[in-house]
């Protein structure tokens, strides 16, 4: 039953944000008193560490698949397979002025950004200009996380999203210097 309430909090807050996370709400979808909450949870904050540390070892998941793969079919699958762990994500970064959430944003960053690397920069056609794929995938995550949401984090929309970065890619290789006086 414990992993119920966790599981459920987890998709809530993926889904709804922080606010989603109330005992009585939490109850109410799983038909269960909220003493049951408080037999497994002493406190809310103690079941927010938990669903905060349970994204953190998904996270060292994904990033393990994310490494082994070649193609963007393969990263596409992946993404949205782990599609609530994104939204979760998605969550800490918008709500990151609160410290926990911050944090655990700027750890799973840690974690996910060395692991996608190069299948991104394969993806973008940057394999040879790492550090400019670094500033594309930094500018890319960020309108990532603004756009994804449970409708459209789907094969469709996140190869038109990879479509979209190469098409950017393929502009700046192509724009023409400008020249200085």
């Amino acid at each position: 039953m414990r992993e119920q309430w966790i599981k459920l909090g987890y998709e809530n807050f993926a889904l709804y944000g922080p606010t989603s996370l109330k005992v009585e709400r939490l109850a109410k979808q799983l038909q269960r008193n909220k003493s049951g909450f408080y037999h497994y949870f002493s406190d809310s904050e103690i079941f927010t560490q938990l669903l905060l540390d349970y994204h953190l070892a998904q996270a060292k998941l994904i990033a393990e698949k994310e490494v082994q793969c070649e193609n963007q079919e393969e990263l596409v699958d992946i993404l949205v397979f782990h599609k609530v762990d994104l939204l979760f994500n998605r969550q800490l970064r918008f709500h990151r002025e609160n410290p926990l959430f911050k944090s655990c944003f700027e750890n799973v960053s840690v974690i996910a950004t060395p692991a996608i690397m190069g299948i991104w920069s394969k993806i973008v056609d940057l394999n040879d200009h790492s550090y400019l794929a670094a500033l594309v995938f930094k500018l890319g995550i960020e309108n990532f996380y603004l756009r994804i949401t449970a409708e459209n984090l789907n094969h469709s929309w996140l190869n038109d999203y990879f479509a979209e970065f190469k098409g950017l890619v393929r502009a700046f290789r192509n724009a023409k210097q400008p020249t200085t006086r």
